[in-house]
């Protein structure tokens, strides 16, 4: 019993990086359009989107290591 919520709560905690990967690619999508309409302005639109990437993808990693704590303490 305790170890089916532990599976749940670990895979729910896991799910961070599902929102990560569709915010990831609707900015690089975004991303691309801007460039497409204003090539000079490549340098900053490509820096914005490395930083918001990376932020997205920090969430995911929060998410995992949280998944990973809850199997390790709780089992």
């Amino acid at each position: 019993m305790i170890g089916t919520i532990i599976a749940i709560g670990a895979g729910i905690a896991v799910l961070t990086g599902l929102g990560a990967g569709i915010g990831i690619g609707i900015a690089t999508g975004k991303a691309t359009e801007a460039v497409a309409r204003q090539p000079e302005a490549s340098g900053k639109i490509t820096t914005l989107l490395l930083l918001g990437s990376a932020l997205a993808e920090a969430t995911a990693i929060y998410g995992f290591v949280v998944a990973l704590m809850i199997i390790i303490m709780l089992k």
